[in-house]
């Protein structure tokens, strides 16, 4: 095991709001300055945990502790956990700060009409349609972090938001 904690990045907001893009932009600059950085996608992540989603509460809380879990044991080996997830109660985020040392909540502030004209899971139309009937911000509710140490307008570019995050673990000497 590694002396050095990793630290762990959770990028949260409303679906579409450009958690991903900004994710990928992150990853892609640590890359280039020379450290491989893992992504934890709660979609991806979700398809192993939870194979037939609810998304009911209790799902959700079974979830995200054990989607903490798994960051946790990855950032003790040393190497930086970037979470993208929506987790729409600040509880689920809390707890990942309470688990991990070096830890930088960012919050990807975007309207929902803008994340609802995206939509590139097409979540929103299906809530839309009554399809879906937990849609964080529409009838479940998102729960915006109270103190991110990095808020970020989701209708800029990816780079702009990543460069941010930078500069946040920078400062926190976590870089």
């Amino acid at each position: 095991m590694s002396g050095e904690q990793g630290f762990g990045v959770w990028i949260t907001g409303l679906p579409a709001s450009g958690k991903s893009s900004i994710a990928r932009a992150l990853v892609n600059k640590l890359k280039e300055s020379g450290i491989a950085a893992v992504v934890l996608e709660s979609d991806e992540m979700r398809a192993i945990l939870t194979p037939i989603a609810t998304y009911t509460p209790a799902e959700r809380e079974k979830f995200y502790r054990a989607f903490v879990s798994i960051g946790e044991v990855i950032t003790r080996y040393g190497i930086p956990v970037v979470f993208d997830a929506t987790a729409n109660r600040r509880e689920y985020r809390d707890h990942a700060r309470s688990r991990i040392a070096k830890f930088v909540e960012v919050y990807v502030r975007c309207p929902l009409e803008v994340c609802m004209e995206r939509d590139p899971k097409g979540i929103y139309r299906r809530a839309a349609a009554g399809n879906a009937t937990t849609v964080p911000g529409v009838q479940a509710p998102y729960e915006p972090p109270r103190n991110a140490e990095v808020t970020i307008d989701g209708q800029e570019a990816p780079d702009t938001g990543a460069d941010a995050i930078l500069a946040a673990l920078k400062k926190s000497n976590y870089l």
